[in-house]
């Protein structure tokens, strides 16, 4: 099973949001996404300033601002936006702690999550927003 940090999660949560509304070419606020979205405005509001740093998302400042894609839907993957907030690759967590694989011997069920990892970012790479546009939903 793939997990990922809060941060990333709401990342996701807030790239479909926009997708979802990006045939209706308007921007979206923080507000407006947090409560579609059941999380906190402050939350949402740091998590689209980091995917406008890291160019997903661009925004306007003001009474008329908001936020949307940079660039299509199709275009931008689940990996795209789970790097923003994490490193997935360093994901791998032995089961018998921390000072065992990486340290000592790899321990019995080191190739299996391995192998497990690989698989989840294979599967988030293949996968775009574009599922949530509105005529995908």
């Amino acid at each position: 099973m793939f997990t990922y940090s809060k941060l990333a999660q709401g990342g996701i949560a807030a790239v479909s949001y926009l997708a979802a509304v990006a045939g209706e070419k308007r921007l979206a606020g923080s507000a407006e996404i947090a409560a579609d979205r059941q999380l906190s405005r402050q939350l949402v509001a740091k998590i689209l300033t980091l995917l406008s740093g890291a160019g997903l998302v661009e925004g306007k400042s003001g009474p008329a601002g908001g936020y949307q894609l940079a660039r299509p839907a199709a275009e931008i993957t689940l990996l795209d936006v789970v790097r923003i907030f994490e490193d997935p690759e360093e994901r791998v967590m032995c089961p018998f702690g921390p000072q065992w694989c990486g340290v000592g011997p790899k321990c019995p069920l080191h190739d299996t999550f391995s192998e497990m990892q690989q698989q989840a970012l294979q599967r988030l790479a293949r996968e775009s927003f574009a599922q949530f546009e509105k005529s995908a939903v």
